[in-house]
């Protein structure tokens, strides 16, 4: 896939790699535009730049050939899956912090779907093929219950009650500092944050975004918090939280720096999960417990 840009006068001295990652649609980030720009994958003005630091001009032209694969080229591999209920629509599992959902530019193997071509032979592909049978998603460092579509007339059931808001998501989260009101409701449209487009943010012209809370713990410097999605937009609970002034502990990309907290990753797991199978219509419920590096940094706060 080809890619063009005309260099404005904003861009003005930008460095190629910088603006590269700027680029919504490329969804790229700095190690990911560097490694672009050294395999030849970008031209500016017709030839291939001698370095990742170049600054564009006003009146450049960057070109961007940005390889994405089809379908079939995705590989399955055989990495271990957490199943807990499976049928021949769809299953339900229990992902580890640290996998990525589905195949992106910089992430072409080691995600979970790889891992479920594997284990299920073939996944059904309803828009984007490089997200087969993946109905909702989790975010790399974000551990916990995720459904996956197996077949179409389950994927079609699925999203409609995700449309609906008949998918019942509940998380907990470790925030930084103590949250005063016991139960709240966070109600903030979400969008790009302007000044950085890898970030999401709350802005006026984003979309309708809703997060319940309630507190389940404090602590002299942090809060447990159970939440639940009403929407379900890019990063929502990480970017209300930090809308909030309550940052999760070890987000480093929306202010919960990890210090001295022991947690390599955002301390947030999706930990019960209830949906209505959209074939026999039975009404499914499945509960993750926190993950081992969440329970200890509870148990250092408790002592």
């Amino acid at each position: 896939m080809i890619f063009a840009y005309l260099v404005t006068a904003k861009d003005q001295d930008t460095r190629i790699d910088t603006f590269l990652v700027a680029q919504r649609e490329l969804a790229l980030s700095r190690n990911q535009a560097q490694r672009l720009i050294q395999r030849a994958g970008v031209e500016v003005n017709g030839k291939k730049p001698r370095k990742t630091g170049l600054k564009l001009k006003v009146g450049d032209m960057v070109r961007v050939h940005l390889p994405q694969p089809r379908e079939h080229q995705i590989q399955a591999e055989d990495i271990p899956l957490c199943i807990l209920y499976e049928d021949v629509d769809l299953l339900v599992l229990d992902k580890p912090a640290g996998m990525v959902v589905h195949p992106a530019p910089g992430h072409y193997s080691g995600t979970l779907v790889n891992a479920l071509l594997k284990h299920c032979g073939e996944l059904p592909a309803m828009g984007d093929p490089l997200r087969p049978g993946i109905v909702h998603r989790l975010d790399k460092d974000t551990s916990g219950l995720l459904i996956v579509s197996k077949t179409k007339r389950a994927y079609r059931g699925l999203v409609k009650q995700l449309k609906l808001h008949l998918v019942n998501r509940t998380y907990q989260a470790l925030v930084k500092g103590r949250v005063k009101i016991a139960t709240g409701v966070v109600t903030a449209p979400i969008g790009r944050n302007l000044n950085n487009r890898k970030k999401m943010a709350v802005v006026a012209s984003g979309k309708r975004a809703v997060t319940h809370f309630r507190v389940l713990e404090k602590f002299p410097a942090h809060s447990l918090l159970e939440l639940k999605l009403e929407t379900g937009r890019t990063h929502q609970i990480r970017v209300h939280l930090s809308y909030m002034g309550h940052p999760i502990v070890g987000d480093v990309i929306y202010g919960g720096n990890r210090g001295k907290s022991g947690i390599g990753r955002q301390a947030l797991h999706a930990i019960r999960l209830e949906f209505v199978h959209p074939i026999s219509g039975e009404e499914l419920s499945f509960f993750s417990p926190l993950p081992p590096d969440m329970e200890e940094l509870l148990a250092k706060l408790r002592s």
